[in-house]
């Protein structure tokens, strides 16, 4: 099984690096990272500047290609021909912190591993709790053992999983839906020394509500949360309501 792993914190990241040791006992192994982090980037396609590839390595030694472009780009690129040969499977990860809820749609880690759906190559994004070296260790032996899974059991097509793994003792694994997330985002205003206002985003951090099946509820009782996710949108529920409308007479 050939795997091709990225991320959205950069080439250097030691999550990157904690996740290709991780997996290259499995078989061979292509690094393709972005050479900033693109952290909250989502789902973005670099269109209107080329992409730049240049060859790299990791701090153990290993060969890595850094790419210019967002998460996204490193999977479009490769899958576009870039890496020659066949990959079989995209992993996207080790995210410091956890994508749940929907934090999904913002996650550089989790729209590579959707890019490659779109490639019709299944993907995996890995993200934990937290971000020490045990974590990385931990969250890399569980991507281990669901890479090793969907070898022997492929995805339906059009499918990507998203792993998240909390920090500490693990109590199992639980296949989940995704959460809601609940944000305390705010505007702050301030003036730059030209008495322009400018603006951040600001406010506390996002929680969740922990429903029970959901990431949020696995997470917040010790279980790595494994969602299925596709790229249908529909609100599939919605149509027959808005068939109702009879906006033709």
């Amino acid at each position: 099984m050939h795997l091709l792993i990225t991320n959205d914190d950069g080439i250097s990241a030691p999550g990157l690096l904690a996740l290709k040791q991780a997996l290259a006992p499995l078989g061979p192994v292509t690094v393709i990272a972005p050479s900033r982090n693109y952290s909250a980037a989502g789902h973005r396609k670099t269109l209107h500047k080329p992409l730049r590839i240049d060859a790299a390595r990791l701090d153990d030694g290993s060969p890595a290609w850094v790419c210019s472009g967002a998460p996204s780009d490193c999977v479009a690129v490769a899958l576009l021909g870039f890496v020659k040969e066949r990959i079989d499977l995209v992993v996207s990860g080790i995210n410091p912190n956890t994508n749940l809820g929907q934090d999904i749609t913002y996650s550089g880690t989790v729209t590579a591993a959707l890019e490659s759906v779109i490639g019709n190559i299944p993907g995996l994004a890995v993200s934990t709790e937290a971000q020490g070296p045990a974590d990385y260790a931990q969250a890399g032996r569980i991507a281990a053992r669901v890479v090793g899974s969907l070898a022997r059991q492929p995805l339906p097509t059009g499918v990507a999983l998203n792993l998240n793994v909390p920090h500490g003792p693990l109590r199992g694994i639980r296949f989940t839906r995704q959460g809601c997330s609940q944000y305390h985002d705010r505007l702050v205003e301030r003036l730059d020394p030209r008495d322009r206002p400018y603006y951040w985003i600001g406010g506390e951090p996002p929680t969740g509500l922990a429903d029970e099946g959901t990431d949020f509820w696995a997470l917040e009782h010790g279980f790595v949360s494994i969602t299925p996710l596709h790229l249908d949108l529909t609100a599939h529920e919605a149509l027959p309501a808005l068939a109702a409308w009879n906006l033709e007479d």
